[in-house]
């Protein structure tokens, strides 16, 4: 297996120092945002800019400038116009703005096929912050890996379900689209896909959904920065995957525009 090649890193617009690493590397206190950049480009820029300012004023009461951000992922991207980035923002000096730390990796393709997720017991504190200090979600992530799962399904009292580790999660009745209402971050494509669907047929909303509700669902999909993918087993619950709603919910994340960075 061709090991993946090194992360191209920079804080502040500058390579970073084993001092700034340092910090990152012992205090487990930010936020950030992910996406996909092709030609320069990602859908849902201003999306992300607003999560980023609104995460840096809950945490750190002050807001983050979008151009500013803006310009560190140009700085960071260089000559790449293909990437997977990620933008983490710390505040080691509280007396200070916060820093912006840019990831720049290899683009991930679009999801192939279905995928097949674990519920779990557990739900990610601070849930509406894409925050830095994922170990329940790593934890449960890996452990559905290893028993065959592509993912885990968070799930609270009663079986009510959230999210996945890494994704929204959307339900098909045959008639509407039903997001569910817990406590879960509210995902870039999934606030770029909610007000699309209803001009396309299916009417959406948000609303509890459990466990036990699964079996009345004509199809389940997950999303995120990566895509759509449906869903076709949770647990030992096979589930029937409508392909002409997932092709059609797929089309109309395509169809996004994709904002120059």
């Amino acid at each position: 297996m061709t090991p993946s090649p090194a992360p191209r890193i920079e804080i502040d617009g500058r390579p970073p120092t084993v001092e700034q690493l340092g910090h990152r590397a012992l205090v487990n206190y930010g936020h950030f945002t992910a996406m996909q950049v092709r030609g320069f480009a990602t859908r849902g820029l201003a999306l992300h800019l607003d999560r980023l300012d609104a995460a840096s004023r809950e945490l750190f009461g002050t807001g983050l400038d979008g151009d500013l951000v803006r310009r560190r992922i140009q700085h960071a991207l260089g000559d790449t116009p293909d990437a997977s980035v990620r933008v983490v923002v710390h505040r080691p000096d509280p007396d200070a703005a916060p820093s912006v730390m840019v990831v720049v990796r290899p683009p991930v393709p679009a999801p192939e096929g279905p995928v097949r997720l674990k519920s779990v017991p557990y739900q990610r504190p601070v849930a509406h912050i894409k925050h830095v200090g994922s170990f329940g979600q790593i934890h449960y992530g890996e452990l559905a890996e290893r028993e065959g799962f592509d993912d885990a399904l968070l799930t609270g009292p009663g079986g009510v379900i959230a999210e996945s580790g890494v994704a929204n999660v959307a339900f098909f009745d045959g008639s509407r689209v039903t997001w569910p209402d817990a406590p879960c971050l509210h995902g870039i494509t999934m606030r770029l896909l909610e007000p699309r669907l209803p001009a396309a047929g299916f009417p959406s909303r948000r609303a509890p959904v459990r466990l036990a509700d699964l079996p009345s669902f004509r199809s389940v999909l997950v999303t995120n920065s990566h895509g759509v993918a449906p869903v076709d087993r949770v647990d030992d619950l096979a589930l029937p995957v409508d392909a002409a709603f997932a092709a059609a919910v797929a089309e109309i994340y395509e169809s996004v525009p994709w904002d120059p960075i």
